[in-house]
C-alpha cells in the first residue's frame, strides 16, 4: 500500500479520497502499476455515460486474464491441495504452465471456441484452475459449481447458458463419506443437450457413467504434448465467468463479468487491501459454487502461491484448517463468520495448539463478523495479524468495503470502502444517512467489475432493474449497513431480511450478537413475520447438545436482547428447531423460512445445502 500511495503522490490517509476524486489516474496507476500484460490502448480509462451502468473502463484494452496468472513458469509450488482425508498435491508453476498448454490443445481439439461456454461441476482443486486458465486462454467463458449440488441445481444454472463442455468428478468425500455423482451426471446431461463432451476426474474408467463422448481427464489431454500457452489477446470487457446469484427464490441470475475489470478489481483487492505479496501463501475456504473460488483464483495475479482444501474444515475435528496453516505456512487465511463463530463456541484457542508463525492476515466474509468474534480472533487465534471482515458479493465478484492494512481495526466493524468506489448509506430516498445511522448500502462511482449483464437479459432490463433502479445512478445491490464515526461501516445483513416491527427497520446481526453468547444456543434465525397489520420478530433457535429449551432460556435471551440491543429488537416468539437452513457457502438463509412461514414458495431450493430443513418451519402453531 506504501509504495502504491507514492507512485499516487499523496499520503496514505488521502488515498481513497483520491482514488475516487480521479478515476481515470486511479485506474490508470493500477494498470500500470501492477504491470497489466495487454495493449493499454490509446481510449481513456474511465468513460463516463449518461447512466452509471454505461461507464467504460479501458474502451480499446486488450488482453489475456490468463496470461496475466500464469506470468511465472518456475519450479516453486503455484497450487497446493490438500483433501479432508489428507491425499496432497503440489503443482509448480511450470507444470501448471504445462497442464494449461495440454488442456488448452484439448479444448481447441473439441471444438471450443471464443465465446463458447465451459461448465465445471468439481471440487476445490488443481484441475478446475487449470480448466479455467485454459478456458480464459483461447476466451472461452467459465461457469462453475461444487460437487455437493444436487441435479436440479446444476440444471437449472448450466441449462442457462448452453454449454458444450462439461468436467464433472464421479464422486466426492466430506465429512469422512464418500458421495457418487454417477447417476447424477446422467441426469444432467440428459437435460443439458448443448453438451457434446463429458469430461471425468476419475482414475478408473470402470466408473464413468455410461454416456456418449465421455472420457477421464487424464485421456483428454494426456496425448496433447506441453508447450508455450498460446494467449488469444481479447478486448478489456471480453466474458471470462459467468456466476449465478444464491437467493431463494426464482431462477438463479446468471451474471457475466468481464475478464479486464476482474483482473483489476482482485489486483486492488489482494495486492492493496489484503497486503498479498509474491510468494505468499493464500488460502480461502471456498468451494467452486462461491465467487470467493474466482476471488481466490485471482491470487495467482500477485505471484501468490494458492492452498487449496476440499472437504469439511471439521473434519476429523475442529482444528483440521488449523493445522493446514502450519503445514503449508498460510500468510492470507479466509473464512467465513461463521467458521470464527463456530471455532470460539468450541472453546478452541489455536493460539496454544499451532504456531501459526506464517499467518499475517485473517479475512472474513459471507455474513457480519460480531465484535466477540474480533476479540476471540485477537485473544484465542493470534493477537497481531491484519484482521480484514470484508463485504460485497456474487453481483460484483469482488468487495464494496474490506480491509485497510494500514489503519485500525475496530471491533465489529469493516476498516472502510475499497479503492475507487465512492461508498455511502442512504435512507430510503436516496440521500446520504447520518453516521450511526442504518440504510441502504450503495456505490456513487462506476468501478471495473460491475457484471457486462445478465446472460440473456434483452435491453439489460433485470440487470438496470436490479442493481440500478431503486437509487437512480447509484449501484445498489441489497446489503443493509451504518457508517460508523471512525470511517468504517457496520454490515446489518440482507435488506430484505431486515425486520419493521412498528415500521421501523433494524437488522438481524444485533439479536445474533446477543443470542450467541449463550453456550445453550448453537445457532438462531431470525425474520419478521406479517401480524395484524404489522411485524413481528421470530427467533428460531438449535440447542447445543445437553442443553434443553425452556421458558427461562427465552426470558434471559428477551433480556439480554432487550439490554443489549433495544426493546424493538425483542421477538414475540421464540421457537426451538433441530436445524437451520444455509446456502453451499455456509449461510443461513432467512429469506427462506420467513417465506415457509408466510405460506410463500421457495423455488431456488437447490441453492440450499439441507433443503429438508425447511419442513421444520411448516404449519407451526404458535405462528397461526
Amino acid at each position: 500500500m506504501r509504495s502504491f500511495c507514492t507512485a499516487a503522490n499523496v499520503p496514505e490517509t488521502e488515498l481513497h479520497n483520491w482514488s475516487i476524486r480521479n478515476p481515470a489516474e486511479f485506474w490508470d496507476l493500477v494498470w500500470n502499476y501492477f504491470q497489466i500484460i495487454g495493449e493499454r490502448g490509446e481510449g481513456p480509462s474511465v468513460s463516463d455515460g449518461s447512466e452509471l451502468y454505461q461507464t467504460e473502463f479501458f474502451n480499446g484494452a486488450s488482453l489475456n486474464y490468463a496470461e496475466n496468472l500464469l506470468k511465472r513458469s518456475d519450479h516453486e509450488a503455484a497450487l497446493i491441495f490438500e483433501s479432508e482425508n489428507k491425499t496432497s498435491r503440489e503443482v509448480s508453476w511450470g507444470e501448471l504452465n504445462n497442464l494449461v498448454s495440454q488442456l488448452q490443445q484439448a479444448l481447441l481439439s473439441s471444438g471450443i471456441r471464443k465465446g463458447d461456454r465451459v461448465a465445471a461441476w468439481l471440487p476445490n482443486g488443481i484441475e478446475i484452475y487449470a480448466v479455467m486458465l485454459a478456458s480464459a486462454s483461447i476466451g472461452a467463458v467459465f461457469s462453475s459449481v461444487s460437487p455437493d449440488f444436487g441435479s436440479r441445481g446444476v440444471i437449472d444454472r448450466f441449462k442457462q447458458i448452453d454449454p458444450k463442455i462439461l468436467f464433472t468428478i464421479s464422486s466426492y468425500q466430506y465429512g469422512g463419506r464418500e458421495f457418487d455423482l454417477g447417476k447424477k451426471i446422467v441426469e444432467v446431461v440428459n437435460e443439458l443437450p448443448t453438451i457434446n463432451k463429458i469430461v471425468v476426474v476419475s482414475d478408473d474408467e470402470d466408473s464413468l457413467p455410461q454416456l456418449k463422448n465421455c472420457e477421464t481427464f487424464n485421456d483428454f489431454y494426456g496425448e496433447q504434448k506441453a508447450q508455450e500457452v498460446h494467449f488469444v489477446s481479447l478486448p478489456f470487457d471480453h466474458p471470462l465467468y459467468i456466476l449465478y446469484s444464491s437467493g431463494t427464490t426464482g431462477a438463479p441470475k446468471c451474471i457475466a463479468h468481464r475478464a479486464g475489470g476482474l483482473l483489476l478489481k482482485h489486483l486492488v483487492e489482494h495486492r492493496l487491501h489484503c497486503d498479498v505479496r509474491s510468494r505468499d501463501r493464500l488460502f480461502y475456504f471456498t468451494t467452486a459454487g462461491w465467487m470467493m473460488w474466482n476471488w481466490l483464483a485471482a491470487g495467482l495475479s500477485a505471484e501468490a502461491t494458492l492452498v487449496l482444501y476440499d472437504g469439511s474444515p471439521f473434519y476429523p475435528d475442529a482444528s483440521r484448517l488449523f493445522d493446514l496453516i502450519d503445514e503449508t505456512q498460510i500468510t492470507l487465511f479466509g473464512v467465513s463468520a461463521k467458521f470464527i463463530d463456530s471455532v470460539s463456541s468450541a472453546g478452541l484457542r489455536p493460539i496454544e495448539s499451532h504456531e501459526l508463525k506464517t499467518l499475517r492476515t485473517v479475512c472474513s466474509t459471507g455474513s457480519p463478523l460480531s465484535p466477540e468474534s474480533f476479540s476471540h480472533i485477537y485473544r484465542d487465534w493470534k493477537n497481531d495479524v491484519h484482521l480484514a471482515s470484508i463485504s460485497g458479493g456474487t453481483d460484483l465478484c469482488g468487495c464494496l468495503v474490506g480491509g485497510n492494512p494500514t489503519s485500525p481495526v475496530f471491533a465489529g466493524q469493516i476498516q472502510g470502502p475499497i479503492l475507487g468506489q465512492d461508498m455511502d448509506v442512504v435512507d430510503s430516498n436516496g440521500s446520504p444517512a447520518d453516521v450511526g445511522v442504518p440504510g441502504e448500502l450503495v456505490c456513487k462511482s462506476a468501478f471495473p467489475s460491475m457484471p457486462i449483464g445478465f446472460w440473456e437479459d434483452p435491453g439489460d432490463l433485470r440487470y438496470k432493474a436490479t442493481y440500478f433502479e431503486k437509487f437512480p445512478g447509484f449501484w445498489h445491490q441489497g446489503d443493509f449497513a451504518e457508517k460508523t464515526v471512525e470511517g468504517g461501516f457496520i454490515i446489518h445483513g440482507r435488506s430484505d431480511a431486515t425486520l419493521n416491527p412498528g415500521g421501523v427497520r433494524i437488522g438481524t446481526a444485533e439479536i445474533y450478537r446477543r443470542v450467541d453468547a449463550f453456550d445453550e444456543v448453537l445457532e438462531s434465525l431470525a425474520v419478521g413475520q406479517n401480524w395484524n397489520g404489522d411485524v413481528r420478530i421470530v427467533l428460531f433457535v438449535v440447542m447445543a447438545d445437553g442443553f434443553s429449551f425452556d421458558d427461562d432460556l427465552k426470558e434471559r435471551v428477551c433480556l439480554s436482547i432487550r439490554n443489549g440491543a433495544s426493546p424493538r429488537h425483542v421477538p414475540s416468539i421464540i421457537l426451538s428447531v433441530p436445524d437451520l437452513p444455509r446456502t453451499r457457502s455456509g449461510k443461513l438463509v432467512e429469506l427462506a423460512v420467513k417465506n415457509v412461514i408466510q405460506g410463500l414458495p421457495v423455488t431456488n431450493i437447490e441453492s440450499l445445502v439441507n433443503p429438508d430443513s425447511l419442513e421444520n418451519f411448516r404449519d407451526l402453531p404458535e405462528l397461526n
